[in-house]
């Protein structure tokens, strides 16, 4: 059974992925207010830095130049090149194939982990719930269309995301017995915010004042920067360190049933008997796969 001292993690991961499933929502109404997907990263994330900071400035922690460099990497895995390659597969492809493609993330995570670390591999309880768990992501991201059109580029881009994600997994995983998740959270929002600055090198800043005054952008834009990004990171590294990277990743899977949920309470998406059906798969793979 789970830890009891170990339920505020799994309750910390489990509202991390609930937040992050509702930010497809707020990203859609910025764009629909005219905002590239970088400028919502580069304003995000410098909302989430710049919150951090106070919180964090006045204490003493230093990285050797090797951990730098692993900060950096999570910076560009978990930051700037995730959010870049996801956002691009959009342009390309369904949103039903990029949704499913990234939310593949925690079966890489599981491969390369227990290929990498003794300590993450699952057994066959948590792979059946995985399994089951998964099946019910495919089902509640369809939604009861199961006609998938391939897009090449889209669908490779996506996959890219997906893969970056389970770098990202592995790096929080390598630093995170070491510094405080605070810490490491402020450093991949640094490093995510240095990263993304040469891409307005091809495509500049182009946000207005008068587009930022809109309650609909600023309210969001605070949304994905302070609830989102600031919080749900400092949460997500915790878990992650905590619970492993496998079984903290897993909770991805409900990723995609928390933003049918909320799309059909903000903008009237359907939801199918197909989806429900995902649902309680979702619910039963989990609570199997964390039961031993």
């Amino acid at each position: 059974m789970i830890k009891y001292t170990e339920y505020r993690y799994h309750i910390a991961a489990l509202f991390t992925v609930a937040v992050w499933g509702a930010t497809f929502v707020s990203t859609k109404v910025l764009i629909a207010n005219s905002l590239t997907p970088a400028e919502i990263f580069l304003l995000r994330f410098a909302i989430a830095y710049a919150c951090i900071w106070p919180v964090s400035r006045g204490r003493l922690w230093a990285a050797g130049w090797r951990d730098e460099l692993t900060l950096a990497a999570a910076g560009v895995t978990g930051g700037s090149l995730y959010f870049l390659t996801e956002n691009m597969a959009l342009e390309f492809a369904p949103a039903s194939n990029v949704s499913l493609i990234v939310c593949t993330a925690p079966v890489w995570t599981a491969l390369l982990l227990s290929l990498a670390y003794r300590s993450e591999r699952m057994t066959r309880r948590q792979v059946a719930g995985s399994a089951l768990a998964f099946a019910g992501m495919v089902l509640v991201v369809l939604n009861g269309c199961f006609v998938l059109h391939l897009s090449p580029r889209g669908d490779l881009l996506a996959l890219s995301a997906a893969l970056l994600w389970m770098v990202y997994s592995l790096v929080i995983k390598r630093v995170g017995g070491r510094y405080p998740a605070i810490f490491i959270t402020r450093k991949v929002f640094f490093y995510g915010l240095l990263t993304i600055l040469p891409v307005f090198l091809f495509q500049p800043f182009s946000v207005d004042a008068g587009v930022l005054a809109r309650p609909a952008v600023w309210g969001n834009l605070l949304f994905l920067g302070i609830i989102a990004s600031m919080l749900c990171y400092i949460l997500w590294n915790a878990a992650m360190h905590r619970l492993g990277a496998v079984r903290t990743t897993n909770y991805i899977y409900i990723n995609p049933l928390v933003t049918i949920l909320t799309a059909a309470l903000c903008i009237g998406e359907r939801i199918t008997a197909a989806a429900l059906a995902g649902a309680a798969l979702i619910l039963y793979g989990m609570w199997r796969a964390e039961r031993g």
